[in-house]
């Protein structure tokens, strides 16, 4: 199987030290990526640890693909305890620091300890270098990544740095790199924001010799001569779509259509992007460069998540007050979905949907925990009763915008997500609008009989997650391409996937996580029956993973 190379490189910041494991095994079993961090953060951190203490480590890890000149790998992983879930979570980012972190010649990098001083680890193939930076403390991701450009000589590709929200330990500050791309779901950020990290580098010339199949060329090319929507406008194409369906969500998810939805959607993104956005050796350029001249507005995005955050759910129209938020979530350090849905809460607790200039302040506040930002900081979950609002959340994160009282799979996708409301973990809304071929499409309506087709989506996007191969590679991908690359049968390449959600949900039991916690905040036909037939056919007995349903990998110890 193909698999990922490489040692495992400990930095701990509190004794300055670093150590080298060998973690071929590793590899060999879960490839890479989401794969590698997770079997080694199950491993490695304790099950009771704060996500804010020392002993909490963040762990690096591409995959194999990064050997490759295939679109669709441009991405990797971090995985670490959520401060804002309190389980154990993967975020994916895109870019180009994935073949500059693969050029370190290490297979996955963990973070651990806490520093006393704030730092900047700088990661090469020829060793590792801690360096103070406390003039940069409150530094916004942009200044960060320009001081190091114009001080060392390290471009924002090869960076990842949090901003003031994370220093802040805001729950769900991101980690962000090539200044404009996020580790953004689950709060991360605030977890390098405790060990006192201000930013990570990555550079060398040593990154392993893998043999990629034939098959990747053609992979590439239909990536880059493909027609596809997507190309122009992201994934924000599909808000028409969910508007119609009555699937959008509106004023803090008190109403599914937004009247105003001209104003941010796909055509309204289309008319200020002006260039081509794309991450490391991909064709397909899905980003979304735009920029407004007449208010000098400039950023990356909105995608479709933040313009349902910042827009319908914020009660916002313009799509340049929405790319305004966009940009100080990135230059803050935040993730945009979730600061959008939790100022969503403070308007709705306000009664003022539609303040714009009260939102780009509050989004300031959180970042940097100040008045109101304070209690918005600690997210949906922990604020909703001070609010007088509804809580939107699940295990501790909030909503999504693929609405699940309409896609009735993706909600249940929602309920037992070992990573909450997050619709990248199954990306089951996909079947249900559908965005795939008919004879792969589900009948929105209804949640009974769908377990095992989630199983085997989650299954899927953990493998991709592990490649690592961009989850937006849908239509390119198939059982045949992906035992072409990875060169293993198909079924044997889901069951890596399925190990990794085991160990997910495993680590999440021992820290109190069980069937009480899969639940919605809205009603879907035959939830709990549904949710039934998903324990069942993941071998689990009330949402807990049995003693002997752990991977084989690790024994009778664990």
């Amino acid at each position: 199987m193909l698999h990922n190379r490489g040692p495992l490189l400990t930095v701990d910041v509190g004794d300055q030290s670093t150590e080298e494991t060998d973690i071929d095994g590793i590899h060999e079993r879960y490839i890479g990526g989401r794969g590698v961090c997770t079997r080694l953060a199950h491993e490695r951190i304790p099950f009771d640890v704060d996500p804010f203490g020392p002993e909490n480590r963040i762990v690096f890890a591409t995959g194999p693909m990064q050997a490759s000149t295939m679109s669709f790998t441009g991405r990797m992983n971090c995985t670490g305890v959520s401060p804002l879930t309190d389980g154990l979570l993967s975020s994916n980012a895109g870019g180009f620091m994935s073949r500059n972190f693969a050029a370190t010649g290490y297979g996955a990098v963990e973070i651990a300890g806490e520093s006393d001083e704030l730092l900047a680890i700088h990661v090469r193939d020829d060793g590792v270098e801690f360096e103070a930076i406390p003039d940069l403390a409150g530094a916004t991701v942009s200044e960060t990544a320009d001081h190091l450009e114009e001080e060392r000589g390290i471009s924002p590709d090869q960076t990842a740095i949090i901003g003031p929200a994370g220093e802040n330990r805001v729950r769900f500050a991101s980690i962000m790199t090539t200044k404009e791309r996020a580790f953004g779901r689950g709060g991360l950020g605030a977890v390098l924001g405790a060990k006192n990290v201000k930013a990570i580098t990555f550079d060398g010339d040593s990154a392993p010799e893998i043999e990629i199949p034939a098959a990747q060329s053609e992979i590439h090319r239909e990536a880059a001569t493909d027609d596809n929507i997507m190309k122009r406008q992201g994934t924000v194409a599909v808000m028409d779509l969910a508007n119609a369906m009555e699937g959008l969500p509106s004023y803090y998810f008190s109403e599914r259509e937004f009247a105003g939805v001209e104003g941010i959607n796909g055509d309204a993104v289309e008319k200020k992007k002006y260039k081509k956005g794309t991450c490391s050796a991909c064709a397909f350029a899905c980003k979304l460069p735009t920029r407004d001249e007449e208010r000098g507005v400039e950023t990356e995005g909105p995608e479709f998540e933040v313009a349902m955050a910042f827009g319908s759910n914020s009660g916002v129209d313009d799509i340049v007050d929405v790319m305004e938020s966009n940009r100080l979530c990135d230059e803050y350090g935040l993730d945009a979905i979730s600061a959008g849905n939790t100022v969503a809460a403070y308007l709705a607790s306000e009664d003022a949907f539609g303040d714009v200039e009260l939102i780009h302040e509050t989004v300031e506040r959180i970042a940097r925990r100040e008045g109101i930002g304070d209690l918005l900081a600690e997210g949906i979950d922990r604020c909703h009763d001070e609010l007088g609002v509804e809580n939107w959340s699940v295990k501790g994160m909030d909503f999504a915008a693929h609405e699940g009282r309409v896609l009735h799979g993706q909600g249940l996708s929602y309920a037992v997500s070992n990573r909450g409301a997050d619709h990248m973990y199954a990306t089951f809304y996909s079947v249900e609008y559908p965005l795939v071929p008919e004879e792969d499409a589900l009948d929105p309506e209804g949640t009974l009989g769908k377990a095992g087709r989630l199983v085997e989506r989650e299954n899927l996007m953990a493998l991709n997650d592990a490649g690592v191969v961009c989850k937006f590679s849908r239509d390119y991908m198939n059982p045949e391409r992906y035992e072409a690359l990875f060169g293993e049968d198909f079924d044997d390449l889901l069951a890596v996937g399925a190990r990794i959600v085991t160990l997910e949900r495993h680590f999440n039991n021992r820290r109190g996580v069980d069937g009480e916690d899969d639940t919605l905040p809205y009603d879907i036909p035959d939830l709990e029956a549904a949710i039934d037939e998903y324990y069942d056919a993941r071998g689990w007995e009330d949402g807990v993973v049995p003693e002997d349903g752990l991977p084989a990998d690790y024994g009778a110890e664990a």
